[in-house]
C-alpha cells in the first residue's frame, strides 16, 4: 500500500510531462513560436496567456468574454484526469493507512525497496518508513494535492500549459512523500531537495512574468541557506552516530550527551550545535524569522500552489522534520530554547505585517508564516504532538482560505487588491461562506480547527520549563488577536461595504463545480478536524496509544497543560474577540480609522508596509556586496586579469608581433642587405663577447 501511495504521483508526473513535451512538439513542431491573436492584439503565446491569466494584471473585459490565447496543448484533459485520479487513490489509500497505523496498530514498519549508497560506513538504502507520524503527513499531502488537482482544473482553464502545470503538481507531491516516508536523513534530503525544485518550478510556472522568475529564485536562494545547515547538520550527525538510520541515531543518541565537535575553532556541544543546524534547515524550509523574505513573495505563482506549497505541505516540512528528530532535540534544551524563540517572534512578527497588507494573497500568505511559528512554539516546548496537531488541522484552513482567495480572484477577473473589492458575498456566496469557515477556524473561534490546535500550543508554551516560556506564552496571545483582526479585515473589506471596482463587480461570478467541491471537503475538514482528532494529539493517553514509539515527548507537557488555570485558558478567545471587535470598528462602523490611524502612525504604518524592511536590509547586506563582488571578479579578475594576461593577452601580443613583423616585408632589396648586415654585426658582436669570457 505504502508503494502506491508513494509513486503513483510520480506515475502522473511522468504521465503529465510526456503529454506536455509532445503537446508542445505537435503546436510547434519547428521549435519556433507562433505569433496568436487575443482580442485584435498580436500577442505570442505566452504573453498572451500571461495577459488572460495573470494574478495581477487588470483585463478590460468581462470574465465572459475570455478567450483562450492559444489552443490547449493535446491530451490536456488526458494529463488533468490521470494526475487528479491518481491522486485521489493515493489519498485514500493515505487515510487507510492512518487508520490501519494510528488506530488498529497494523501495517507500522519500515518497508525495504533497494539498496542505494555503499560506501565505507556510509550504508544507504531507499526505504520507506511508516508509522503514525508517517500516516499522519501522508494524509495532509495527499488530501491537500488531490483537492488542489481538482481545483486546478477549473482555474487554469484558459492556461495552454496545463499538462506542464500538473506535472509539476505531481512531481511535487512524490518528493514531499519521499521526504515523509524517509527511513533515513539521506532519502530525507533528497525529497526535501525535491521539493525545493518543484517549488521553484511551481512558483516561476508564468516565466514570462519577470516578477515570478524573482520569486521563484529568491525562494530557491534563500532556501539554500537554510539548507546549507541542515547538510551539515546531516554530515554533524554522521560524524558522531556513522550512521544517517533514523533507528541508529535514536538508539545512539543518549550517548552524544557530553561530546564535542570542532566547529570553526570552538568547541560546541555536539547535541546542541547538530539541532540547531537541523533547525536552520527547518527554518529556510518554514519560513521563519530571517529566512521567512521568499514565501509572501512566492504568492507570484498560481494560486493552486499557494494553497498546496505554501500553506499545507511544503511550508510544514520543517516542522515534520523536527518532529521525526524529537529523540535528538529532547536531549538539546538549548536548542529547543532557540526553536521556541523563533517561532514566537515569527508568529508575532508575520502577524504584525499581515495588518497592513492588501494583497488578498499575501495576507493569507504571512498568516502561514505566522501559524508555522506557533507550530515551532509547540516544538520548542517538548509537545511534538501537539505541534502535528496544528499542522494537521491548518492544512485544512489554510488550503481553504488560499483557494477560497482563489476563487475570489476567479470572479473578480485577477483582481487581488482587497481595496478594490467589497459587497461580493452577494455575487459569490458559496465563495463567502468558505472564506467564512477558514477564517473562523484560523482565528479558533469555539469548535472550528483552529480553536483546540492554536489553543493548546498556547497552553503548551505557558507549561513549558523552557527559557523562552513566558516569552513565546505572551507573543503568542498578542499574536491570537492580530490573527483574528486581520482575517476578518479581509473578510469585512472583501465581501462586505460597498463595490470598489463597479465594472469588475458586476461582471463577478462563482467559480466552476470544480473549484467548489474542494472548496466544500476542505470547510468540512476545518469544522471537524480539531473536534475529532483532540484526543489523539493533546490527550496524554490518547497520544501514547495514537503516536506510539513515533514520537518522543516531552514527559510532563501533556499532563501540565490540563493543570493551566482556567482564566489565562480563556485569553486566547478573548483576544480573538478583541480582534474581531475592532476589525469591525475599524471596516465596518468607522472605514475611516484607519486612514486616520495610518496618517496618526507614519512611521509605524511605513515600517508594517515595508515588512520590517527586511528586504531592504537584505539588500544592502548581502545583495549589492554580491553584486559589486561579482562585477570585480567580472571586469577586474575575468575581463583584465585573465583575458588581459591569460589565452586573450597572449594571442593579443603574438597578434602585434606578427603585424609588426609583417611591415619589415617591404620588398625593397636593400632593406633585406640592411637587415642581412645588422644580423651579422649582431653575430660578430656576440661572438666578441663569448670569446671575451673565455
Amino acid at each position: 500500500m505504502i508503494q502506491a501511495i508513494v509513486f503513483l504521483p510520480l506515475l502522473g508526473a511522468i504521465l503529465a510531462g510526456l503529454i506536455a513535451l509532445l503537446g508542445a512538439h505537435a503546436r510547434h513542431p519547428s521549435g519556433d513560436e507562433v505569433e496568436h491573436h487575443h482580442d485584435d492584439h498580436a500577442h505570442g503565446a505566452a504573453d498572451a496567456h500571461a495577459h488572460a491569466h495573470d494574478d495581477h494584471g487588470h483585463d478590460d473585459h468581462g470574465h465572459d468574454d475570455h478567450h483562450v490565447a492559444e489552443p490547449p496543448a493535446a491530451g490536456t484533459w488526458a494529463a488533468q484526469a490521470i494526475t487528479t485520479a491518481l491522486l485521489f487513490v493515493s489519498a485514500a489509500l493515505s487515510w487507510a493507512t492512518l487508520i490501519s497505523v494510528g488506530f488498529m496498530h497494523q501495517e507500522a514498519g519500515v518497508k525495504e525497496l533497494l539498496p542505494w549508497i555503499n560506501s565505507g560506513e556510509l550504508q544507504v538504502s531507499w526505504a520507506l518508513r511508516v508509522d503514525t507520524l508517517t500516516a499522519v503527513m501522508l494524509v495532509v499531502v495527499t488530501s491537500v494535492s488531490s483537492l488542489v488537482h481538482l481545483y486546478s482544473i477549473g482555474y487554469m482553464d484558459e492556461d495552454p500549459n496545463r499538462p506542464r502545470f500538473f506535472a509539476y503538481l505531481s512531481l511535487f507531491t512524490f518528493a514531499m512523500l519521499m521526504l515523509v516516508t524517509a527511513n533515513n536523513l539521506v532519502q530525507l534530503f533528497f525529497g526535501w531537495e525535491g521539493v525545493g525544485l518543484a517549488s521553484y518550478l511551481l512558483i516561476g510556472f508564468w516565466f514570462q512574468k519577470p516578477s515570478a522568475n524573482a520569486a521563484a529564485i529568491k525562494a530557491f536562494v534563500v532556501n539554500r541557506v537554510g539548507d546549507f545547515g541542515f547538510a551539515l547538520g546531516i554530515f554533524a550527525i554522521f560524524l558522531l552516530a556513522k550512521s544517517t538510520d533514523f533507528e541508529t541515531i535514536f538508539h545512539a543518541a543518549p550517548s552524544f550527551a557530553g561530546k564535542t565537535i570542532n566547529f570553526l575553532g570552538w568547541q560546541a556541544d555536539a547535541l546542541t550545535l547538530t539541532c540547531l543546524l537541523l533547525f536552520m534547515g527547518a527554518m529556510g524550509k518554514s519560513a521563519q524569522f530571517l529566512l521567512h523574505t521568499w514565501l509572501p513573495d512566492a504568492m507570484e505563482g498560481p494560486t493552486p500552489v499557494s494553497a498546496l506549497i505554501h500553506a499545507a505541505t511544503m511550508v510544514t516540512a520543517g516542522v515534520f522534520m523536527v518532529a521525526r528528530l524529537s529523540p535528538l532535540f529532547e536531549l538539546a534544551p538549548n536548542a529547543q530554547a532557540v526553536v521556541m524563540f523563533f517561532g514566537a517572534t515569527t508568529a508575532f512578527f508575520a502577524a504584525t505585517v499581515g495588518l497592513v497588507q492588501n494583497d488578498i494573497k499575501r495576507i493569507v500568505a504571512y498568516s502561514t508564516c505566522s501559524q508555522l511559528g506557533y507550530m515551532f512554539v509547540a516544538m520548542g516546548a517538548g509537545a511534538y504532538s501537539v505541534g502535528m496537531f496544528h499542522l494537521f488541522t491548518h492544512a485544512f484552513f489554510k488550503a481553504l482560505l488560499f483557494l477560497g482567495s482563489g476563487s475570489v480572484i476567479y470572479a473578480m477577473h485577477h483582481e487581488q487588491d482587497i481595496r478594490n473589492m467589497g459587497g461580493l458575498w452577494r455575487k459569490i456566496p458559496f465563495t463567502f461562506a468558505m472564506m467564512t469557515v477558514g477564517t473562523l477556524a484560523l482565528t479558533g473561534f469555539p469548535f472550528f480547527a483552529g480553536f483546540y490546535s492554536k489553543d493548546a500550543i498556547i497552553e503548551s508554551a505557558y507549561a513549558s520549563h523552557n527559557p523562552f516560556a513566558n516569552y513565546a506564552y505572551f507573543l503568542t496571545i498578542v499574536a491570537a488577536g492580530l490573527t483574528s483582526f486581520y482575517s476578518w479585515r479581509l473578510i469585512w473589506k472583501t465581501f462586505w461595504g460597498a463595490p470598489h471596482d463597479q465594472h469588475h463587480y458586476e461582471a463577478a461570478h462563482e467559480s466552476p463545480i470544480w473549484m467548489r467541491i474542494p472548496l466544500a471537503v476542505l470547510a468540512i475538514g476545518a469544522f471537524l478536524a480539531g473536534m475529532i482528532f483532540q484526543g489523539y494529539f493533546v490527550h496524554p493517553h490518547g497520544v501514547e496509544s495514537f503516536f506510539g514509539e513515533s514520537l518522543k515527548m516531552n514527559p510532563h507537557i501533556l499532563e501540565d497543560m490540563e493543570h493551566m488555570p482556567r482564566t489565562l485558558g480563556w485569553l486566547p478567545l478573548i483576544m480573538m474577540l478583541v480582534g474581531l471587535g475592532v476589525s469591525w470598528l475599524f471596516y465596518m462602523s468607522r472605514p475611516d480609522l484607519p486612514e486616520e490611524l495610518a496618517a496618526q502612525q507614519p512611521l509605524l504604518y511605513r515600517f508594517l508596509l515595508n515588512k520590517w524592511y527586511f528586504d531592504e536590509l537584505y539588500d544592502i547586506i548581502f545583495v549589492r556586496p554580491a553584486k559589486w563582488l561579482g562585477r570585480f571578479l567580472w571586469k577586474k579578475g575575468d575581463g583584465f586579469v585573465i583575458d588581459g594576461f591569460g589565452p586573450d593577452g597572449v594571442s593579443a601580443r603574438v597578434l602585434d608581433i606578427t603585424r609588426n613583423v609583417v611591415k619589415i616585408q617591404t620588398g625593397y632589396l636593400y632593406h633585406y642587405a640592411f637587415a642581412m648586415l645588422i644580423g651579422v654585426a649582431g653575430l660578430i658582436t656576440w661572438f666578441m663577447f663569448m670569446g671575451g669570457q673565455q
